[in-house]
This record gives structure tokens, C-alpha cells and sequence, in this order.
């Protein structure tokens, strides 16, 4: 992979249910179209996997500062609310540890 700087987070969102399922089925488009629109989003894509009930996940950002926030917003967001319980298996690169 090129190191293009900023901050990459990649993996998988994984439900255990049905339920956890359709509540990111119900918040993913407004999740998505909120995030791509923040200052500092290079990418963001959430592809549904076979099954129904993962997601790969893919963000790009152009530094830290942006990065967290994004963490904040989605936090605090229905969406984040929402898949508070779902598991997640990310991977986060570009991150010192005063970030």
C-alpha cells in the first residue's frame, strides 16, 4: 500500500442479529451522505458483505483532528446510537499516540 499520509481506518461491521442488521440498513444512507459531507473525508465507503449482516468498511481522512471528530459526530449521531452494540473489527493506520 502507498502511504498517502492521513488517517485510514478499514475492517469489517459485523451484526449479530437480525435486528442489528436492519437498524444499519435503516441509518446507513443518511450515515453515509452526513460523513462524506464532514471537512477532512477523502473516503468513505460501508459495502455490504454475502448475508446480509456485515459491512466492509473503508475511510480515508486527512489527518487526525478530522478523524476524531468524525468519531464524535458519528457517536453521537441516530447512527451512532443505533449500532452502539454492533461488533466492529477496524483497523486504524496513521494514528500517533498524542492523537
Amino acid at each position: 500500500m502507498v502511504d498517502i499520509g492521513g488517517v485510514r481506518l478499514s475492517g469489517r461491521m459485523i451484526c449479530a442479529t437480525k435486528a442489528e442488521a436492519d437498524a444499519v440498513r435503516q441509518h446507513l444512507d443518511a450515515h453515509i451522505e452526513r460523513t462524506r459531507a464532514e471537512p477532512g473525508c477523502l473516503l468513505f465507503e460501508i459495502t455490504p458483505l454475502g448475508g446480509g449482516h456485515a459491512w466492509s468498511v473503508e475511510e480515508l481522512w486527512t489527518d487526525a483532528p478530522t478523524f476524531r471528530e468524525h468519531q464524535r459526530r458519528a457517536a453521537d449521531s441516530a447512527w451512532g446510537r443505533a449500532t452502539a452494540g454492533i461488533e466492529r473489527r477496524y483497523r486504524v493506520e496513521g494514528l500517533t499516540p498524542e492523537d
